[in-house]
């Protein structure tokens, strides 16, 4: 009852918000000074440096200009989100965010309808529209080069000016990850400046960071970095406030840096780095097997430790000319993660102890062009390579078996390595058809062919029709067909010959390769102004695959397997409204989703159960990361130098049981805060003070029960927790 009444109260927010005054004009690009360029003869002696000034105000203007021009050629020509289903995070609503900038970024995105919330296992911590973690990510239009399960978000909010994440039937441009685009904005500074920010509180949480970005001559660049230590690195595995053997500590760091050659040509470079170190939450109460070491040993004893690193680089060239739009980029990007086991626990409470090591070395090639060939006619097209070097390996010490299949307390240590050297490659062209100045008809064939531990290729068309019948209000129809390559770490086979007579020999001796997921995706939707500062949209969409695509944890190692369903489907609707006007801001949306599966075909052996395997076999069940409602609202009201503001979501909770036949309770969290800025140095900038709490009301629940298919421990939400932060901006 108090989730009903918490949302409808936000309801009545956004009925109520037409009564307040009209928003303030957005303030406007940097102006040039009125000032003469040549300063009288009569001028005091420090004229020549109010010149400088002026010069640098000049130069500062010219560049966000130019800078400007190419964004919107970008965004609008280049890479347009014809037909998409889109939905829009400007800086001011991340601000709004009780936890604001110090928000994890797989937090940011659980205010977009559709997008449901799991545990940091699941890599990422979201899912959008219950698939599973099939999403790219792109900075400045530059597509990022996909991980390895990684612990946590890669990627910092603070860095990011407007966020849009894209979903439904996509152009063609994009591919391979399609069940969302995170197209991110990066922030720009023209005069340079930043600011230091201290952030900290419940589980000894602790993250100092820093921005700095500015502009001189034709360039601009951004760096921030981040420190983060707490007590809580992961999901609790208890519903207690203080997990048990749960600390973190985090280094990040993202630096963004263009180069103007001339009106129509930059160059971009960008760089992050990522360094997590983890300790895997212990369970109390767990009883050792009694197969190997004490059988009064304590399960909070227990030291899984897991280091993730993640770095990446890009280079990207943009040109714009009358008609031509084009854009290349190369990549790199090298990843690992290392699991560590504690052998003496591992062997005592599982049989077994696993340290897997996976390593990811990637490079790429990326090349989108646009030529306006008439009024009505936009011609686009693109290429895309990358190859990439895997090393997998599982140093497992195991317990051997006796002639009679009973375990013998007599550990042995295996070797489970397999390196792999695969490529994919895409090429798209497609058609924007400006039927008539309300009517935009949107034609593109994609192709992608893969080369990992199966070869595959499709073909895969695309056609999106928008329709403006009135100014206030858009609709959009597509379809698409999807084409879906595993993530090559994640597909990897283990060894089932090497692990005969042991207590990790197969119950299934299935193995087959995982292949790529082939689906076709149809969306329609609507977006209505209703009122000035108050827009509404719904939207539906089906989705039917074979080769359906998922994954899940299978082990004591916190690492992700991917496996095939022969058939899934996938349908549902998103309502969605937001309403912004001067300084109050409200947003509340609830999406329904329903997406199942049958039958097991590659990977078998992971799912452990043949009685589940063959029930699998004949039924339609549904997908592990399948929840049937989300919904996410928040309300924020700046006054002066004032903030405050509250969220919260709510899930029906994901899948549980056997063949996942079950979900988990219902759950809802709120989250609130409250800011001032402070002028303690004068007219100087301002310091920030933040008071922030998440998990307002204290609320247990439950992420994953360990029940179902691919969960191996339990994740709780977090309970209650206060933080403060002190921002002063320079």
């Amino acid at each position: 009852m108090a989730r009903i009444i918490g949302f409808a109260l936000c309801g009545a927010g956004l009925a109520m918000a037409a009564m307040l005054p009209a928003r303030a004009a957005e303030p406007p690009p940097p102006q040039t000074s009125p000032a003469s360029d040549k300063a009288p003869a009569s001028a005091p002696a420090d004229a020549e440096l109010s010149e400088i000034v002026v010069t640098a105000r000049r130069l500062t203007e010219s560049l966000w200009i130019k800078n400007k021009a190419l964004d919107e050629s970008r965004d609008k020509d280049l890479l347009p989100k014809l037909g998409a289903t889109t939905y829009d995070i400007d800086q001011d609503a991340l601000q709004a965010l009780p936890q604001g900038k110090n928000t994890p970024l797989d937090k940011v995105l659980l205010q977009i309808p559709g997008v449901s919330y799991d545990s940091a296992i699941s890599n990422p911590d979201f899912h959008v529209r219950n698939e599973y973690s099939n999403v790219q990510y792109r900075v400045n239009g530059i597509q990022l080069p996909d991980g390895v399960s990684a612990l946590g978000p890669v990627l910092e909010t603070d860095f990011i000016g407007n966020l849009n994440l894209l979903d439904g039937a996509l152009p063609a441009q994009y591919g391979l990850r399609t069940a969302g685009v995170v197209d991110i904005i990066t922030k720009t500074e023209f005069d340079p400046g930043g600011n230091l920010d201290l952030y900290g509180g419940t589980w000894g949480t602790l993250a100092p960071s820093i921005e700095y970005g500015g502009g001189a001559a034709q360039t601009q660049y951004f760096l921030t970095g981040r420190y983060l230590q707490s007590e809580q690195g992961l999901e609790n595995a208890m519903p207690t406030q203080d997990p048990i053997h749960d600390r973190t500590a985090q280094e990040k760091f993202f630096g963004y840096g263009s180069t103007l050659f001339g009106d129509s040509t930059r160059l971009t470079y960008m760089s992050g780095a990522f360094i997590g170190h983890f300790q895997i939450p212990d369970l109390v109460g767990e009883e050792p097997l009694g197969d190997f070491g004490s059988s009064t040993l304590s399960s909070t004893s227990l030291n899984e430790n897991e280091t993730d690193r993640f770095f990446f680089g890009i280079v990207a060239m943009q040109t714009h000319h009358d008609n031509v739009d084009t854009q290349l980029s190369v990549f790199t990007r090298y990843a690992t993660i290392d699991f560590v086991p504690d052998v003496y626990g591992d062997l005592a409470f599982n049989d077994a102890a696993s340290n897997v090591v996976r390593k990811s070395l990637l490079n790429g090639v990326e090349f989108d062009a646009a030529d306006h060939l008439s009024e009505a006619h936009t011609l686009r097209a693109g290429l895309t390579f990358s190859i990439e070097k895997t090393q997998v390996q599982d140093l497992a010490t195991v317990l051997p078996l006796d002639a009679d299949g009973n375990p013998l307390p007599t550990p042995v240590t295996l070797n489970d390595y397999t390196p792999k050297l695969g490529w994919i490659a895409g090429a798209y062209v497609q058609d924007e058809w400006r039927i008539r100045p309300d009517l935009t008809l949107n034609t593109g064939l994609r192709f992608d062919q893969m080369n990992q531990f199966v070869s595959a290729n499709q073909v895969s068309p695309r056609i999106a029709l928008l329709y403006k019948p009135v100014p206030d209000t858009t609709l959009h129809a597509g379809v698409s067909r999807y084409f879906t390559p595993p993530m090559q770490a994640q597909a990897t086979q283990n060894n089932l010959a090497l692990f005969q007579n042991t207590v990790q020999q197969p119950a299934i001796p299935l193995d087959d390769p995982v292949r790529p997921e082939r689906a076709t995706y149809f969306d329609v939707g609507v977006d209505q102004l209703l009122l000035p500062g108050l827009t509404a949209g719904l939207d539906v969409h089906y989705k039917r695959s074979t080769d359906t695509l998922d994954d899940g944890q299978f082990g004591q190692a916190v690492v992700l397997d991917q496996f095939n369903y022969a058939d899934g489907f996938s349908r549902g609707a998103e309502l969605k409204i937001k309403y912004y006007q001067g300084g109050f801001r409200a947003y509340a949306n609830v999406s329904h989703e329903i997406t199942m599966v049958k039958s097991v075909v590659s990977n078998q052996y992971l799912i452990g159960d043949p009685v589940e395997l063959a029930y699998l076999a004949t039924t339609y069940t549904y997908a592990s990361d399948a929840q049937t409602v989300s919904a996410s609202t928040g309300i924020s009201y700046r006054w002066h130098n004032m903030l405050a503001s509250i969220d919260g979501f709510y899930g029906s909770g994901l899948r549980a049981g056997f063949a996942n036949e079950q979900h988990s309770p219902g759950y809802t969290q709120w989250n609130a805060a409250v800011d001032r800025d402070f002028f303690p140095w004068g007219e100087q900038k301002p310091l920030t003070l933040r008071l922030s709490v998440i998990n307002l009301f204290d609320r247990s629940y439950v992420l994953r029960e360990a029940t179902g298919i691919g969960e191996f421990a339990p994740q709780y939400g977090p309970r209650r927790g206060l933080f403060v932060e002190l921002t002063q901006q320079f």
